[in-house]
């Protein structure tokens, strides 16, 4: 009988199933990760907020919620919050990553079509294709190809593209 290693961890450690980001236009927002990265939309419905769990918005506030799936049917999702009624007041634009702010790393296979797509599509880039190693958690030298950009609300992607090994 084998027995689950994480049943028996003194704090359990939780699945990171998505990530949700507040979002100033979901129709912009959707063009980006679907029609540029190629997620595809799992989930859009409006919900009134209760003013209980999430730390913005007043109970009766408007939003809807889009969740976009990348190809694991449960990981990795990015849902993506528009608030409709009220709106919220626009922050500056991000130029330069701080504390607070995220950085998403993401694995593709699509680097330079990525890059084509965001830059047809006016988004911002902020490093070109480029090769990139960096050590592994084995300590073996990965190769990859990586690409650096914005997406419409500011949000920092780094995606990579593996290299074959030689």
């Amino acid at each position: 009988m084998s027995q689950d290693p994480i049943a028996n961890d003194p704090i359990p450690p939780p699945l990171v199933k998505r990530t949700t980001l507040i979002v100033r236009n979901l129709e912009r927002s959707i063009e980006f990760y679907r029609d540029v990265l190629g997620m595809s939309i799992w989930y859009d419905d409006e919900i009134t907020l209760s003013g209980v769990g999430l730390a913005a918005g007043a109970k009766g506030d408007r939003t809807r919620l889009v969740i976009m799936q990348g190809p694991d049917p449960v990981l990795g999702m990015i849902g993506l919050l528009e608030f409709t009624t009220p709106r919220l007041p626009e922050p500056a634009r991000r130029e330069r990553l701080g504390i607070g702010d995220i950085v998403f790393v993401m694995q593709g296979r699509d680097v330079h079509g990525v890059h084509a797509r965001a830059r047809e599509r006016g988004f911002r880039v902020h490093a070109a294709p480029h090769e990139f190693s960096v050590k592994g958690a084995s300590g073996q030298q990965l190769q990859m190809t990586s690409l650096s950009l914005w997406d419409p609300d500011d949000y920092f992607i780094e995606y990579n593209q593996r290299q074959e090994a030689a």
